[in-house]
C-alpha cells in the first residue's frame, strides 16, 4: 500500500464538541448564559395552569427562595394540607387541583409575600 503525506488528516465543517444540554458548540454554550428562570423579586406567586394537562388544573407555586431539598419538604407539607398529590419540577411546586386560597394562607404563615397570579 502506498502512503501519501496527507494520511491521517481529516477535514470537517463540524464545530467540534457540543453541549449535551443546549446543543450549541461548547465555546458558545447557551446554558451558562441563562439567568434564573424564576423572577427573584422576593414574591411567591401562585397560579393555576391547565395547559398540557388535558383540562385538569394544577396550582403552581414559583419564586420560593429555597433549594431543591427544602422545596420537596415544603411541597410535602402543602400536599398534606390540601389532601392531594403534587410534585417539584425545575424549582416550581405543582399541587394537583385548584387550592390557591389554602396555599396562599399556608405560605403566608411561613413569612413570605404571596400573590395570586393568572386566571
Amino acid at each position: 500500500m502506498k502512503s501519501s503525506k496527507n494520511d491521517g488528516i481529516v477535514y470537517s465543517t463540524d464545530s467540534g464538541k457540543t453541549c449535551p444540554k443546549c446543543g450549541h458548540p461548547v465555546k458558545n454554550c447557551a446554558c451558562s448564559k441563562r439567568g434564573p428562570a424564576v423572577p427573584n423579586d422576593g414574591v411567591v406567586r401562585i397560579c393555576k395552569e391547565t395547559k398540557g394537562r388535558k383540562g385538569s388544573g394544577v396550582s403552581v407555586i414559583t419564586g420560593v427562595p429555597l433549594n431543591e431539598k427544602e422545596l420537596k419538604i415544603l411541597a410535602k407539607k402543602l400536599k398534606q394540607k390540601c389532601g392531594t398529590g403534587g410534585t417539584v419540577k425545575s424549582g416550581k411546586i405543582e399541587i394537583q387541583g385548584d387550592h390557591r386560597d389554602i396555599l396562599k394562607q399556608e405560605i403566608s404563615k411561613l413569612g413570605y409575600t404571596v400573590k395570586l397570579s393568572g386566571g
